[in-house]
């Protein structure tokens, strides 16, 4: 469930009156979408993708139902339903089936990146609304960045503001959402916002997270330097749990690996 964070980022008006023109897409027509995504799936697919994805008692991805369609298929796929729009992607992003709010993702996405800047903020508010249903780390990577990350990146204020409240969610897949959303800004050569954002969530308890976290300080070794992740991790690597301390320092030469890992960098 979404905690109130998300729910205090309310539309502009103008961005209401946007969605609320847009033509709702009928039952009918979702449900033939769901239907032909189904057709690519398999049981013993299914029923792999539902242990890769901890969908036991207890585990990260509890409940959630899976029909075995595999993720270039399912991008495939995306690209013959047209120019759907939130029409389309939201029924869908609602949906039980874990493909099928896969696919609403890739159609936001698509929908944001080819959109005018109403569609964009459109895109972006309906996201942060709806992240109850972004509920596994699949779907949080394929659309944190392009979306959440894309809209904030000349907002220096409400980027800072939404990452931190995203950041201190209870929700885990709302923090995963905030430092996977800098993988955009990493990839256009600034680490402001993944350092701060690592920060935060140095202490979390989730691997998901740790794992996250990692990643995306590699990034900015690959992406920008080593030289300028390395001046982050060495004020802070003696506090990172290890799964996020190897996933940060995969790609450092051997000698450096085993320094961190010494507590001796």
């Amino acid at each position: 469930m979404a905690n109130d964070s998300t729910r205090k980022s309310k539309p502009r008006r103008s961005t209401v009156r946007a969605v609320s023109r847009v033509k709702p897409a009928k039952h009918s027509d979702i449900a033939a979408i769901v239907q032909s995504v189904a057709g690519m799936g398999g049981q013993r697919a299914a029923a792999f993708a539902a242990r890769y994805f901890k969908t036991g008692e207890g585990e990260y991805g509890a409940g959630d139902k899976f029909l075995g369609v595999r993720m270039p298929a399912l991008r495939q796929f995306a690209r013959t339903v047209g120019e759907a729009g939130l029409d389309v992607a939201l029924p869908l992003l609602k949906s039980g089936w874990h493909e099928a709010r896969a696919l609403a993702l890739l159609l936001m996405v698509r929908a944001y990146e080819k959109g005018d800047p109403r569609i964009r903020e459109a895109v972006y508010r309906t996201y942060l609304r709806h992240t109850k249903f972004i509920n596994n780390w699949d779907l949080v990577d394929l659309s944190a960045a392009p979306i959440v990350g894309a809209w904030l990146a000349d907002k220096p204020k409400e980027r800072k503001s939404v990452l931190t409240r995203l950041a201190k969610s209870k929700v885990l897949w709302e923090r995963r959402i905030a430092i996977l959303a800098t993988h955009h800004s990493i990839r256009n050569g600034e680490a402001t916002e993944t350092f701060r954002i690592a920060r935060l969530l140095l202490n979390d308890k989730e691997d998901l997270i740790h794992k996250a976290v990692g990643w995306m300080l590699r990034e900015v070794g690959q992406r920008i330097g080593q030289d300028i992740e390395e001046n982050f991790l060495k004020q802070v690597y003696r506090e990172m749990p290890r799964t996020m301390l190897r996933y940060a320092i995969e790609r450092l030469p051997e000698a450096k690996r085993k320094r961190y890992l010494l507590g001796l960098a």
